[in-house]
């Protein structure tokens, strides 16, 4: 009965210190139009644009978003102590291809869901001559001075 419960225990700690092999999956995940919920505001994710998911690398949980602005408010609302190690990503305005967040390029001045105005593209070519280009660094700035 020792030896069972001796091999009980270690396999417990084997399984427990080990996390059973799993790697974070940090890649971005399906979104279910029309289905799923910004986890800010609740507003169904339906804008295939300007769609936005966040997931918890430790957890690998997943956040969606119907527009860039609230990832960045639900960030400090809800006090995100793994914000700085998230993965953003975001969806390309005119390819719909999902692209990292913190890498993108945004212009200023498009129709969002939630009228934040920032839509993500991969590179300046996809932006058009003549509009505001920033940084996601930038768009931060802006969305935490509309706040909303």
């Amino acid at each position: 009965m020792k030896l069972f419960i001796l091999l009980l225990s270690l396999l417990f700690t084997l399984f427990t210190f080990t996390g059973c092999g799993q790697e974070a999956n940090i890649n971005a995940r399906q979104v279910h139009y029309d289905r799923d919920m910004c986890a800010r505001c609740a507003m169904v994710v339906s804008d295939r644009h300007n769609t936005a998911q966040v997931i918890n690398p430790q957890t690998n949980k997943v956040y969606m978003f119907d527009d860039i602005g609230c990832v960045i408010l639900w960030f400090n609302e809800e006090h995100i102590g793994w914000a700085s190690r998230a993965v953003i990503w975001i969806t390309d305005l005119d390819t719909g291809e999902w692209i990292d967040a913190r890498k993108a390029l945004y212009d200023t001045e498009n129709i969002t869901p939630m009228a934040y105005g920032f839509s993500a593209h991969k590179s300046k070519d996809m932006i058009k001559k003549g509009q505001e280009i920033i940084n996601y660094k930038e768009v931060v700035r802006r969305v935490k001075k509309i706040g909303r």
